[in-house]
């Protein structure tokens, strides 16, 4: 195992937790694919993984759409990340629906698309 992966816990983050920890330093940013991001996650232990956000759909993101094993990550809210840190972004980017269909939902109710809703993978490491 690499040593920031024994010192250093994998944040994982969102569109505004990168934001927060982009306050200081410099850092370098990869786009990553979903296997990428899959094997970096499941690389680590869970006790060394911090969750910087509490949306639970990107929960869903990764857990059944990337296909990481479901785990009881840790949440910490993050403002700084210390030098050799590395996190995985998920990024969310929502477009407004070209269509907008009815559709009627499990208990009658009509429900209407209003939007598109993408996720990206991004990974930042803090570099001085």
């Amino acid at each position: 195992m690499s040593d920031f992966m024994d010192s250093l816990p994998l944040l994982l983050l969102d569109n505004s937790g990168m934001m927060n920890v982009l306050n200081e330093g410099e850092f370098k940013c990869y786009n990553m694919t979903f296997e990428e991001t899959k094997h970096l996650l499941e690389v680590h232990n869970e006790e060394h993984i911090l969750r910087g956000f509490s949306n639970a759909d990107l929960e869903t993101v990764i857990f059944d759409y990337i296909g990481v094993t479901k785990r009881n990550y840790t949440y910490k809210s993050v403002r700084n990340m210390r030098v050799g840190q590395h996190a995985v972004v998920f990024k969310l980017y929502v477009t407004p629906s070209e269509t907008q269909p009815v559709i009627q939902a499990e208990d009658g109710v009509e429900a209407k698309k209003i939007q598109n809703v993408y996720v990206y993978c991004q990974h930042l490491i803090r570099t001085k």
